[in-house]
C-alpha cells in the first residue's frame, strides 16, 4: 500500500475515508494489536480520532466531516509511523489509558496493560486484609500506572513508585504531576529495594516487574522492540527480577501486608521452581494471566526455600 502523502491528500477527505484507509492499511501490513486496542477497527478509529485531537468516544456524524489539508498530513504520518515502523499508537500519540485515567507516555517506559488494573478497580479485595491502607509500594513502575492507580483506590495511603531507570521516572514524574498527587505519591529512584529506608514498611507491595523469558523475547513482535528491553526481559526462565522481590519483600512489608506480582508466561517456570510456596493465582475476569498474592507471614515462613 502505498503511504505516499501527495497521492493521497487528495484522494481521501473526511474522518470515516482516514479510518477506512487506516483498516486496510493494518491488515495489508501485518501490524500487531496490543498496546491498547486489541483489534484493526478500534485502533484505526482511535489513531485517525487522536490525530485530529478529538475524543475516542466521538458522535458517529462527526466522521464524515472532511479534514483540512494539515489534518490530513498528520494522519498520515501517525499511520505511516504505526505501519511501517511498527511503533505502537500509544508511543506517537504520547498517552495511554489505564483504570480510565490518561497517562502520558514514550519509550523510555511499557505502555500501561497490565491485568492488576482488575484488582485495583476492586481495591485488591478479597487478598488484602481489611481496614486502613497507610503505604503503598508500586515496584517497577515505569509510567506510575499502577501506584497512582492504587492513589486513587487508597486515598489516605502514600504511594512510592520505585524504578531503576531515572528515565522511567521522569516519566512517572509527569503522570504524578498530571493526576495532581504530588502530596503523597513520590518517585524513588532504587534498584528493587536497596535505595528504601531500613525500616521502611509497606501494607501492600505491587509489582509489574520484568518477566518476559528469553524465548519469548527473541519471538516477540516489532511493536514490543519500541519498548525498553530493560523493563521486558529477566533472564532466561523470566523470573531474575522476581525471585529477588520475593526474597527482599519480607523486610519491607508490615505484619499482615500482602505482596502482589505480575509474572506473565512466566507463571509455569515460577511454579515449577517453588511448588510449596503458597502462592495464590488470581482468575482474572478481564483476561490475562500470571498474576499472584502471597502475604507476609507466608514469605517469611517459606523464607529458606526461596
Amino acid at each position: 500500500m502505498n503511504l505516499d502523502q501527495a497521492s493521497l491528500l487528495d484522494e481521501l477527505e473526511s474522518i470515516r475515508d482516514y479510518i477506512r484507509f487506516s483498516l486496510s492499511a493494518f491488515h495489508e501490513h501485518g501490524v500487531f494489536f496490543g498496546h491498547g486496542t486489541d483489534n484493526a477497527w478500534d485502533e484505526a478509529v482511535q489513531l485517525v480520532l487522536n490525530a485530529v485531537h478529538l475524543p475516542w468516544d466521538t458522535q458517529s456524524e462527526v466522521l464524515d466531516a472532511r479534514l483540512t489539508r494539515s489534518e490530513r498530513r498528520r494522519v498520515l504520518e501517525y499511520l505511516r509511523q504505526r505501519v511501517q515502523e511498527r511503533k505502537p499508537l500509544p508511543y506517537i500519540t504520547g498517552e495511554a489509558w489505564f483504570m480510565g485515567l490518561p497517562f502520558y507516555v514514550d519509550e523510555r517506559v511499557l505502555i500501561p496493560r497490565s491485568p492488576i488494573g482488575e484488582l485495583i478497580e476492586n481495591s485488591f479485595e478479597p487478598w488484602l486484609r481489611p481496614g486502613p491502607v497507610d503505604r503503598v509500594l508500586d515496584l517497577c513502575t515505569g509510567s506510575g500506572c499502577i501506584g497512582i492507580a492504587a492513589a486513587f483506590a487508597f486515598p489516605e495511603a502514600e504511594v512510592d513508585l520505585v524504578d531503576i531507570s531515572a528515565d522511567a521516572l521522569e516519566v512517572a514524574g509527569k503522570n504524578i504531576a498530571r493526576h495532581q498527587l504530588q502530596d503523597r505519591v513520590y518517585a524513588v529512584e532504587s534498584d528493587l529495594f536497596d535505595g528504601i529506608a531500613a525500616g521502611t514498611r509497606y501494607d501492600l507491595i505491587v509489582s509489574n516487574p520484568p518477566y518476559v523469558d528469553e524465548a519469548d523475547l527473541n519471538t516477540m513482535p516489532s511493536e514490543f522492540h519500541h519498548e525498553p528491553e530493560l523493563a521486558l526481559g529477566s533472564g532466561p526462565d523470566g523470573l531474575d527480577i522476581t525471585r529477588r522481590i520475593l526474597r527482599q519483600a519480607p523486610d519491607f512489608l508490615t505484619d499482615d501486608g500482602l505482596l502482589i506480582i505480575e509474572v506473565g508466561n512466566s507463571e509455569v517456570h515460577l511454579m515449577e521452581q517453588y511448588p510449596d510456596l503458597p502462592l495464590m493465582w488470581v482468575e482474572l475476569e478481564s483476561g490475562g494471566n500470571g498474576v499472584f498474592t502471597i502475604t507476609a507471614p507466608e514469605l517469611r515462613q517459606f523464607a529458606d526455600s526461596i
